[in-house]
């Protein structure tokens, strides 16, 4: 309680307007001159590119049913070969062509469709050979699943060749880039779906929908992490190239995690929108001491340990951290704190509730109070009525094929599913630009002496055209 109105406090002080009369600077010869912002009365704003003419929102929208969705695969290494297994199990999908820079990625990813007595997919090696996947008429989809920083030109590229994107995370790595997404997305009409699984947790799914059936009344504050120790894998990335990414970006520069279901409880950019971020980080020190060790370099930028606030425009707030470097135990944080009751995911899963949220069959007549979580035996009874429709439909399949406890397989089940039907996804573009610009924000507010950060509006004004957040049936 301590620690959450100290930064309750530190969000009080920090969030102030910023409006278009004020003053600001990023001329030529600026300190801000080339970050992409502007500094307006101690208030750091990002620049926003001006769209297309003709250019329309994608919020709420359904493409064209496809009864089989043809996909092609980029990047096979440590996520995508489980992506290609996964997909052996949805109904309605051909798996077309596979792509990755190592040859013996895409024989590993071959083999998994030979086993299932799947048709081969056409192979394509090399640096560039992605583009002639994506160059290609027989393909719908295309999943992309590379190092961070090829993200966005894969994606624009896809989708400015007819096809829709599903993209790992974080989507894009700066503010502009996120911009590049959501325009590119409105002009071509092509869904940019981030893969954020974690919106697909069993706790999580079924923490929304007690949140939309008002069991915590009014939700005031969420929190989100992404604290995991990778000292024993960052050599396993490609190339090194996220402790390298690391070593030359401050910030959080993984937030989805955490972020992406905490912006669903609050039905961010569908009622609501995020206004103002400020960012904290420590020195690197472990860090630091692992790029030397694996890179030979005492230079790295990445604080160990990076806390970021979040104000939303009806007075919500945010906590989120990041920190993959200190020995903790592997947490995503998931708090929702409301008026009428409280989940927790981490450390340890547990609910509780103002007594007359509950109906007479769950009361503890010996406990009648918010003070505690809720029984082991009520729990399990609340989370069974309070199930998301999603998970009552297909949990037994998800928790038979896997990924992450079935988190994955639902991600992609429900990916195929409203492209199939012709449905608006359960992701959109601007969820994608939302959870990914963080790492971009919080590094602003950090050089900026913690100064806080206007954070964009990528649905320009148009936050409160969807009423809440809904996964379409």
């Amino acid at each position: 309680m301590k620690r959450f109105l100290v930064m309750l406090s530190l969000a009080a002080f920090a969030f102030v307007s910023c409006g278009s009369a004020h003053r600001c600077r990023a001329q030529k010869g600026d300190v801000n001159e080339g970050k992409g912002y502007r500094i307006c009365d101690g208030v750091v704003v990002f620049d926003e590119p001006k769209p297309a003419p003709g250019q329309q929102d994608m919020l709420g929208y359904a493409a064209e049913p496809l009864p089989t969705v043809r996909v092609g695969f980029i990047g096979l290494g440590m996520r995508g070969v489980s992506a290609v297994d996964r997909f052996t199990h949805i109904e309605g999908v051909e798996i077309k062509a596979l792509c990755d820079l190592r040859e013996e990625c895409v024989k590993a990813s071959q083999r998994i469709l030979e086993s299932k007595g799947w048709p081969a997919a056409v192979e394509y090696v090399g640096e560039d050979s992605w583009k002639a996947l994506c160059d290609r008429d027989d393909i719908d989809l295309v999943y992309i699943v590379t190092d961070w920083q090829t993200h966005v030109p894969m994606s624009v590229y896809a989708m400015e060749h007819g096809k829709h994107v599903a993209v790992e995370v974080p989507a894009a790595t700066s503010v502009a880039d996120c911009w590049l997404l959501v325009d590119t997305s409105e002009r071509t009409r092509r869904h940019c779906m981030m893969l954020e699984n974690c919106i697909y947790d069993f706790f999580e799914l079924t923490t929304l929908n007690m949140a939309q059936q008002g069991l915590f009344g009014e939700v005031v504050h969420v929190e989100g992490a992404y604290i995991h120790n990778l000292d024993p894998f960052w050599e396993q990335y490609y190339n090194n190239w996220r402790l390298e990414f690391n070593r030359t970006h401050r910030g959080d520069v993984y937030a989805t995690h955490g972020f992406g279901p905490d912006c669903q409880v609050l039905n961010i950019h569908r009622g609501d929108r995020l206004e103002r971020l400020v960012s904290m980080d420590t020195e690197s020190f472990a860090g630091k001491a692992t790029a030397e060790k694996i890179m030979g370099t005492s230079e790295f930028a990445n604080g160990d340990q990076t806390t970021t606030i979040i104000r939303t425009a009806k007075g919500k707030t945010v906590l989120l951290q990041h920190n993959v470097y200190t020995p903790r135990p592997y947490d995503r944080m998931y708090q929702v704190v409301g008026t009428k009751g409280f989940a927790q995911k981490y450390p340890v899963e547990g609910y509780a509730f103002e007594p007359e949220q509950l109906t007479e069959e769950f009361f503890d007549h010996e406990n009648l109070n918010a003070h505690s979580f809720v029984s082991g035996e009520m729990k399990e009874r609340l989370t069974e009525q309070y199930k998301h429709p999603v998970l009552r439909e297909i949990e037994d399949i998800a928790r038979k094929v896997g990924g992450h406890g079935g988190m994955d397989f639902i991600m992609d089940y429900r990916l195929i599913y409203c492209l199939r039907n012709g449905l608006p996804l359960d992701q959109d573009v601007y969820d994608a630009a939302e959870w990914s610009c963080v790492g971009d924000l919080s590094a602003a507010s950090i050089e900026n002496g913690n100064m806080p950060v206007a954070f964009p509006d990528f649905t320009r004004g148009r936050w409160q055209k969807l009423d809440g957040v809904h996964f379409a049936r």
